[in-house]
């Protein structure tokens, strides 16, 4: 039996480049200059690429609003803000996430090559797709990377607690290997991203029982259509409701960002400014061993790992971030798999905005 979920039916997959060129136009059309469409267009096919389906351009329509509503500025003036030699704190201008957060991870990268390690902050920021993409930033240049941020909606309570007061907070970690895919760990605090509930209603699809819980009696919602009546529950029950929380002081509180309370909903509110925080850790590897010797050992480990016995029932031993790898390779030369009723929503925007489909 193996590990890995069962493929939806989908659509006849899309090229990567087809669904990269329909995000860019999309976004130039609703006031993005040609370079920063460009750059998003680049990052949310990336999360396609790689298998973040409910991050990339599944969440189009949504960016849009957004921006037509006058919630996201389309023309921003990202600051970054150097605090000391090894900290940041970048002014997004409540641009689109993807560009404030990958102005911060370079940033991160170039101040950890002075210093050893660099820690940068961002406020007046927006949703910005799935921690991985900034995470593995620095790894591209032998450096290990961290990344966090306040989710931009509220799903989750405090452990004991009814009132949706936490996020799904995410937590990425990427380590540079050598022959070995690179380490990269993405998970949400919650059991599920919210965006994948969202796309489980798209589908008409019922949710597994364990992902939510109606807040009014605690029993289990399976209906993602009413999940505004629900909360996601935490991994690992109070762990993951403390993680949530300390994640959400250092990405929010830290930053003059949103958290708790002061949390605008993005998918109920398409005018407001969200003010999302985020958070990215650059260490340069260099600065405690060399960097070949780190992958050699890297891959050693992991090589143990994938040999060691397994539980009956398992087809082999996953590491976080190698099916990231192989999605990525198998995605940029077949295509991604988009649902139909993706594809509609996707039809139905262009239509909206008097730019071509995207299968045109």
């Amino acid at each position: 039996m193996s590990s890995l979920a069962a493929v939806t039916p989908t659509s006849a997959p899309v090229a990567g480049a087809a669904i990269q060129a329909f995000i860019k136009n999309a976004l130039q059309t609703v006031g993005l200059p040609e370079a920063d469409a460009g750059k998003v267009a680049e990052l949310m096919t990336l999360a396609d690429l790689t298998g973040a389906d409910a991050h990339g351009i599944f969440r189009l329509p949504q960016y849009v609003r957004r921006i037509q509503s006058g919630g996201i500025n389309p023309t921003p003036a990202i600051k970054v803000n150097r605090t000391a030699p090894a900290t940041a704190l970048v002014d997004g201008d409540n641009a689109m996430g993807h560009l404030v957060m990958a102005r911060a991870a370079e940033a991160a990268v170039e101040m950890a090559r002075e210093t050893g390690v660099a820690w940068v902050g961002a406020h007046q920021s927006n949703h910005a797709g799935p921690a991985a993409l900034y995470a593995s930033i620095p790894v591209e240049h032998g450096m290990i990377g961290l990344y966090s941020a306040v989710a931009s909606a509220n799903h989750m309570a405090i452990w004991g607690g009814v009132e949706a007061l936490l996020g799904t907070n995410p937590l990425a970690v990427g380590i540079p290997a050598g022959d070995e895919p690179p380490v990269l760990l993405d998970i949400a605090t919650t059991m599920v991203s919210y965006g994948t509930i969202k796309n489980y209603a798209l589908q008409g699809k019922s949710i597994p029982e364990g992902w939510m819980i109606n807040r009014a009696d605690g029993l289990p919602l399976t209906d993602p259509k009413r999940s505004n009546e629900g909360l996601l529950l935490p991994i690992g029950g109070y762990k993951g409701s403390g993680l949530a929380l300390i994640l959400g002081l250092l990405a929010g509180t830290l930053n003059g960002a949103a958290f708790g309370k002061d949390v605008v909903d993005f998918n109920a509110d398409a005018t407001a400014e969200t003010n999302t925080g985020q958070f990215i850790v650059a260490i340069d590897v260099a600065r405690f061993t060399p960097l070949d010797v780190f992958k050699a050992e890297v891959d050693r480990h992991l090589k143990d790992l994938h040999a060691s016995k397994r539980l009956p029932g398992f087809d082999r031993i996953r590491i976080p971030g190698e099916d990231r790898k192989a999605r990525l390779s198998n995605r940029s030369r077949d295509g991604v798999p988009l649902s139909p009723e993706l594809i509609k929503k996707l039809d139905d925007l262009a239509s909206r905005l008097g730019i071509p489909p995207l299968q045109a």
